[in-house]
């Protein structure tokens, strides 16, 4: 029986540690000019936009593991310190010219660097001698010396980017020394012809991008030992020269996505993919084809799944037999034609499995009447078409159809009945059709749509209850956007029905609101997306209408005309986990202070906060990941203040004197610079709460003496903590060798 005692006992304890541990993991060394911070469970320096001319050693912890030191001032790296762990170095746009091996002796951990967008001109080949495991390297937006010979010497590296490089000429040998290579990007260099055998070490690659690189032409040879190439993307380019396609695509039988699209083609020979039976995406559009018979080009592709054939300007009229060998195809692009009804008519009828169809922006005044044959057919675009309402009717036949764009359609009427029979649908777009009456009835129908969109539709009204059944709920319209319409609000009253208590994402962006009532979601409380973008939003007391909101996740308020904002407009709100604050003329004033520590103390994930840290989108190996930061103002009025070593409670000190000389600042350098005591309440909310569930009844008490003494009494706590817990740890030792030791006693006895 103590033996289950003590169990329980010790289990208690166990359970009791872990749930006082509340996720925060140990504080490490961080420079002054960076904003150091925890992305997951990894350490993140942050020296970004920073004015650095170095990298700052100087209390970098040796455990960082991503440091970002993007659009700095670096011309010249020192050898990093040989314990260091760090896995990923972002040295995006910076000054440097020529990358040197000794710059990265001892970075056995390194994974991925980015050193894109700098001037560099000339590249070290055994540029990572003590990385093992180095597989990511990105170097687009560089003005490449010519290469000679080969380029780099990185057996590991698996993905590398040297788009818009300069490069004019491969070397035979340039890709000798990574033959580990699946994915390489090559676009927007000026190649002009392609003829090298610089691919032939490559045989793993996978992806390959030769995009905007002027290429004229392509020899038979180049891609001959590409036996698993998968992607091969060519857009961009003009062929003007004569290629022969099906030598130069052949070698590739597992070939399953081409793109060439805008490349000048105009012409596609009949045995072009002969040997790509794999190929199951094909995009050839934006390409003159206007005296190509598109169906002998692509009769042999029985595997095709998606074609594009948009903006070929064709004018062979399409026929029966145009994709009569290619029956299987799903998702079909036709936009930027001129057609007509009638030839869709007959090209159509073959594809009776069609899934998706696009016809935008094809001059289309009346539709085929031929959707009766399509019933499988889930998605279909027929936007930016000068439609008349009258012939809206032929698409009623479609009630498997799921999504319909009929955006920018020139509709200023749409009969009540036109989506009686689309039962399915999912997602509808009107976007862009000047609709100011919507009849009574219109959506009545669509009980499973998730997603209506009417942007930019002249509304000066919300929807209202006629537009459906009454006393019904649509429990599948979650999504609905309302963005570029001149919403005239009035002061009380719910802005929807109570048809659409189910809506959570909601987009009101640039509706030209000053305001919206308290009750404006009397009736949608379930809200957890709420778009306000581009509107004139001003002081924080226009947001009550957030308190009838209790499961808002997301609040967008970007681009308004806010300077301050607090964690009170939002206490009603506590399932928050995104706020979206960019763009606004934010104020350098210790409200910014009180923000951060909301998302930092409260909240636990300044993440919450966007544009405040590094999220996984910074990280990503690609083209676009510049970072839109939280950014206030200094009154100008006043001047720049002079920072001093200050030592405010949980903001780590700067070692020197500093002076700001800008008046613009990150919030991230602007909490730490400014001095702003951290908030109080904030602290007091977050141990009393923990205080109240653990069921102390003297709560009051613990309010009373943390407000005395603060942090420096739970620090205190945390010690006495932790001698309580050893404490009794020690006693159920000693009870349980007391016990052990009584046993072995009374067996003893039993023997003699």
């Amino acid at each position: 029986m103590v033996r289950w005692i003590l169990l329980f006992l010790l289990l208690t304890i166990l359970i009791s540690s872990c749930v006082s541990f509340n996720g925060e993991l140990a504080e490490q060394e961080c420079p002054d000019e960076c904003d150091c911070h925890y992305f997951r469970i990894n350490w993140v320096t942050d020296c970004s936009n920073s004015n650095l001319t170095q990298i700052p050693f100087e209390d970098l912890s040796m455990n960082v593991y991503v440091l970002d030191l993007n659009d700095n001032f670096i011309s010249e790296i020192q050898p990093f310190p040989q314990d260091i762990k760090m896995r990923r170095l972002q040295m995006a746009g910076n000054q440097m010219t020529h990358l040197k091996k000794e710059y990265f002796k001892g970075l056995t951990y390194l994974i991925d660097a980015d050193f894109s967008g700098n001037q560099i001109r000339k590249i070290d080949g055994d540029l990572f001698p003590d990385s093992a495991g180095f597989i990511t390297l990105e170097l687009q937006n560089n003005p490449l010396d010519p290469v000679e010979g080969i380029f780099l010497s990185i057996s590991t590296l698996l993905y590398l980017d040297i788009s818009n490089c300069s490069i004019e000429l491969l070397d035979d040998h340039f890709f000798d020394g990574t033959p580990a290579l699946t994915t390489l990007d090559l676009s927007d260099n000026p190649i002009r012809i392609l003829h090298t055998t610089a691919f032939a070490k490559l045989t793993s690659l996978e992806t390959l991008k030769l995009n905007n690189c002027n290429l004229t032409a392509i020899t038979e040879d180049v891609f001959t030992t590409l036996v698993n190439m998968k992607t091969l993307e060519l857009a961009g380019n003009n062929f003007i020269r004569e290629t022969n396609w099906e030598l130069v695509l052949s070698p590739m039988p597992v070939l399953e996505n081409l793109d060439l699209k805008n490349s000048q083609l105009n012409e596609l020979s009949d045995n072009m993919f002969a040997n790509n039976h794999y190929l199951r995406v094909l995009v050839i559009a934006e390409n003159n084809l206007s005296d190509i018979d598109v169906g002998q080009a692509i009769r042999s592709l029985s595997n095709l799944e998606t074609l594009d054939l948009s903006y070929c300007n064709l004018t062979v009229p399409l026929s029966e037999d145009t994709f009569a060998n290619v029956t299987k195809i799903r998702s079909l692009y036709l936009s930027g034609n001129t057609l007509f009804a009638s030839d869709l008519l007959v090209a159509l009828s073959p594809l009776t499995n069609l899934q998706k169809l696009s016809l935008s922006n094809c001059g289309l005044r009346r539709l085929p009447d031929t959707f009766h044959k399509f019933k499988s057919l889930q998605e279909l675009d027929i936007s930016h078409n000068p439609l008349n309402d009258a012939f809206v009717k032929l698409l009623a036949p479609l009630e498997t159809l799921e999504y319909l764009n009929m955006g920018y359609s020139n509709l200023s009427y749409i009969a009540p009945t036109s989506f009686s029979k689309m039962t399915s649908m999912r997602r509808l777009i009107l976007s862009g059709n000047d609709l100011n009456n919507l009849e009574a009835g219109l959506f009545g129908n669509l009980t499973r749509l998730e997603s209506l969109e009417l942007n930019f539709c002249g509304l000066r009204r919300p929807l209202n209850a006629t537009l459906f059944f009454n006393n019904f709920t649509y429990t599948d319209l979650t999504e609905l956007q309302l963005a570029g319409n001149p919403l005239r609000v009035s002061k009380t009253g719910p802005l929807f029905p109570k048809q659409l208590s189910r809506l959570q994402t909601l987009d009101l962006s640039n509706c030209n609101l000053t305001f919206l009532p308290p009750d404006a979601f009397f009736w949608t409380r379930n809200i957890t997306t709420l778009i306000l973008s581009g509107n004139h939003f001003h002081s924080p007391n226009d947001f009550h209408f957030l308190e009838l909101l209790p499961k808002l996740e997301v609040l967008d308020l970007t681009y308004n005309n806010l300077s301050t904002f607090s964690p009170r407009e939002i206490e009603f709100n506590p399932q928050v986990t995104r706020l979206k604050l960019i763009g606004n003329p934010w104020k350098c004033d210790c409200s910014v202070a009180v923000l951060w520590d909301w998302a930092h103390m409260e909240k636990g994930d300044l993440s919450i906060l966007e544009g405040s840290t590094i999220g996984a989108s910074d990280v990503t190996a690609g083209k676009h990941k510049r970072k839109r930061l939280l950014v206030c103002n200094y009154d100008q009025k006043v001047g720049l203040p002079l920072v001093t070593n200050k030592t405010v409670a949980g903001r780590k000190p700067f070692k020197q004197q500093r002076t700001i000389s800008a008046l613009n600042r990150t919030w991230a350098k602007y909490v730490r610079e400014s001095g702003c005591e951290r908030s109080p309440n904030l602290f007091l909310t977050r141990v009393t709460r923990s205080a109240d569930s653990l069921g102390y009844v003297n709560a009051e008490g613990v309010k009373m003496r943390l407000a005395e003494h603060g942090p420096n009494l739970w620090a205190a706590a945390t010690i006495n903590a932790c001698v309580v817990y050893v404490s009794i740890m020690a006693i159920i030792g000693v009870v349980y060798l007391v016990t052990k030791r009584k046993k072995i006693v009374r067996n003893m006895d039993k023997n003699n």
